[in-house]
C-alpha cells in the first residue's frame, strides 16, 4: 500500500461543492481523511443552481455517488424515484443540499471562499529540493474580501468549468466588442420560459452555437414566439450544416435526443427559427438602444446579424490560472492530464467511449494534487457525472494508501443510455447537468458542434448527468491505465 503523495496525508482541500467536490469529501471521510471543502457560492450546487431550470438526460439512479449515499442513508434520507429525470433544481435540493447538511460533512464546508491559487509551501513553480515533503498552500478570498491561506496535505480541484465561457469570437479568441456583462448577453443557459421571460418576450434573440444547450434554448424561444408575438429567433452555427444536431430522429438511440432533433429541424425547415450557417464572429458593436450587431462572415461575404440579445452556447474551459505555481503534467491540445487526455479527445472519442480511468490517470508532477470532474477534462466535451464520481473514489482511495482499490476503477452505465427514458422529454428543457460544467460539459469548440465545448449541450440526452454526455453499454471495468474502448449506443457528441 503505497500514498501516492509523499508526506502523510491527513487533511485534504477540496475545491468546489458541486456534486464532484461533495462526493470527494464523502469518499475522504469514509477513509478516515479529513475533507476541507471551499465553495465560492453561499451554499452548495451554487452553479448548479444557476441553470436549475434544466432537466438533466440521466436519472436519479446515475446522479447519486455511492459514498454520499450511503452517508445520506445512515440519517434516514431516502432517495428519489430512480427512473425521475431531475432538474438542476431537484438535483442541488433533493440531493446535494441534504448532503452537504449531514453532520459528518457540514464541518468541513466553508462558503463564500473563492480559491484563487495553489502552490507548495515556500516554494514557487522552480523550486525542486525539499517539494514533495511540503504541504499545499491554497490561497482563499472571502466574500468579505479578507484573504486567508490554508494548508493542506492533499487538493483535489473539483470547481467545474462554469463561469469560464469560452469565446463567441472566432479562432477561440474573444471578439472585439465581446462582453459577457453586455445589457445584451443572455448567458449560455437563459430561463427563457421562467424568470426571463419578460426579458426575452418580444425581442430578437441569436443562439450561437451547435450543441444541445444551444438546442435547448432554441426550443424555448420558438416556444415563447407562439405565446408572445414579436418574438423573433436566430441561430448561428460555424458549420455548413446542423445534420450533428437533429441526429437520428425516430432511430436515435436516445429518444430524448431524437425528439429535440426532429422538432428543431421542424422549426428551421418551416422558417420559426432563422438559420445562419458557416457564420464566424469578428466583432460586436453595441447599440444605443441597447442591442448589438454582431458582425461576421458567412463564407466570403460579411455579414451583419442585428439582435437585442444573444445567447452564447459555446461551452467553457477551465481555470488554469490558479494553478500557474504547481507542476502539472496537462496536454497541450485538450488542456487535460496528460494521460487522460487520449483517453477523451474530441476529435477520437464520444462520451461513450471513454474508458474508465482513475487516480493514475489524473496524477501530476505535484504529488497530491488532482483535477476531478468536468475541468479534469480541459476542453473535452465528453464528461459523465458517473464518471467524476468514480474518479474521486479512486483518488481517496489512493490517498488513504489502499493502491488495490485505487486502481480497481469501474464504471457502470445504463445498458442502452441513460437517457433512454420514456420520461426523457417533458415540458422543461432536458439538461446533461454537465452545459453548466457539467456532463459534457460546456466548454466550446471541442468537437461538439460549434459549441462544443459545451458540452454537448446542455439540454439534451446524454447520459450521466452534470456531465452527461456519452452514452456506452453495459458495465465497464478495468485498471486505470489500461485503453478500454467501448461500444457506444449513441455518443453524446457523435
Amino acid at each position: 500500500m503505497t500514498n501516492p503523495a509523499s508526506r502523510p496525508v491527513r487533511t485534504v482541500a477540496v475545491i468546489g461543492a458541486g456534486p464532484v467536490g461533495l462526493a470527494a469529501a464523502a469518499h475522504l471521510l469514509e477513509r478516515g481523511l479529513t475533507p476541507i471543502v471551499l465553495e465560492a457560492g453561499d451554499g452548495p450546487a451554487a452553479a448548479i443552481r444557476q441553470w436549475g431550470h434544466v432537466r438533466l438526460f440521466s436519472p436519479w439512479r446515475f446522479d447519486i455517488d455511492s459514498a454520499a449515499r450511503r452517508l445520506l442513508e445512515t440519517h434516514g434520507w431516502t432517495a428519489p424515484d430512480p427512473d425521475g429525470l431531475p432538474t438542476g433544481a431537484e438535483l442541488a435540493d433533493a440531493y446535494l443540499a441534504p448532503l452537504a447538511a449531514t453532520p459528518e460533512l457540514a464541518p468541513c464546508l466553508r462558503y463564500g471562499t473563492r480559491v484563487t491559487a495553489v502552490a507548495r509551501a515556500g516554494a514557487d513553480k522552480t523550486r525542486t529540493i525539499g517539494r514533495d515533503d511540503r504541504p499545499y498552500l491554497v490561497r482563499t478570498r472571502t466574500e468579505a474580501g479578507e484573504w486567508q491561506d490554508l494548508l493542506a496535505d492533499a487538493v483535489i480541484d473539483a470547481s467545474g468549468t462554469w463561469g469560464r465561457p469560452n469565446p463567441v469570437g472566432a479562432h477561440g479568441l474573444t471578439a472585439p466588442g465581446e462582453d459577457h456583462t453586455a445589457p445584451w448577453a443572455a448567458g449560455p443557459l437563459p430561463d427563457v420560459r421562467g424568470t426571463e421571460r419578460d426579458r426575452f418576450a418580444r425581442k430578437r434573440t441569436l443562439v450561437v452555437g451547435m450543441g444541445h444547450s444551444a438546442a435547448n434554448t432554441l426550443l424555448d424561444l420558438a416556444t415563447l414566439a407562439e405565446d408572445e408575438p414579436g418574438t423573433t429567433v436566430a441561430w448561428a452555427i460555424r458549420g455548413d450544416s446542423p445534420a450533428r444536431l437533429y441526429g437520428g430522429g425516430s432511430a436515435d438511440a436516445l429518444p430524448a435526443r431524437g425528439t429535440i432533433g426532429t422538432r428543431l429541424r421542424g422549426l428551421v425547415e418551416s422558417g420559426a427559427i432563422e438559420l445562419v450557417t458557416g457564420f464566424t464572429v469578428d466583432r460586436f458593436e453595441a447599440r444605443e438602444d441597447g442591442s448589438v450587431a454582431v458582425i461576421g462572415r458567412a463564407g466570403d461575404a460579411e455579414r451583419v446579424i442585428e439582435t437585442d440579445l444573444v445567447a452564447a452556447a459555446t461551452g467553457f474551459r477551465p481555470d488554469l490560472d490558479m494553478l500557474r505555481e504547481l507542476r502539472l503534467d496537462l496536454d497541450t491540445v485538450v488542456e487535460a492530464p496528460a494521460k487522460l487526455a487520449p483517453l477523451i479527445d474530441p476529435n477520437f472519442h464520444s462520451c461513450g467511449t471513454v474508458p474508465p480511468h482513475g487516480e493514475s490517470d489524473l496524477a501530476h508532477p505535484d504529488q497530491g494534487f488532482y483535477l476531478a470532474g468536468m475541468k479534469s477534462y480541459g476542453r473535452a466535451p465528453t464528461f459523465l457525472l458517473a464518471t467524476g464520481y468514480e474518479q474521486v473514489r479512486s483518488i481517496a482511495a489512493a490517498l488513504a494508501g489502499d493502491r488495490e482499490a485505487a486502481d480497481a476503477v469501474e464504471l457502470e452505465l445504463p445498458e442502452t443510455g441513460v437517457c433512454s427514458s420514456a420520461r426523457a422529454l417533458d415540458a422543461t428543457s432536458i439538461a446533461e447537468a454537465g452545459d453548466t460544467a457539467g456532463c459534457c460539459g460546456t466548454t466550446a469548440d471541442s468537437g461538439c458542434g460549434d459549441t462544443a465545448a459545451s458540452s454537448c449541450g446542455t439540454s439534451q440526452p446524454e447520459p450521466v448527468a452534470i456531465g452527461t454526455r456519452g452514452l456506452a453499454t453495459g458495465v465497464l471495468h478495468g485498471r486505470s491505465g489500461d485503453r478500454i474502448e467501448l461500444k457506444a449506443t449513441g455518443g453524446c457528441c457523435g
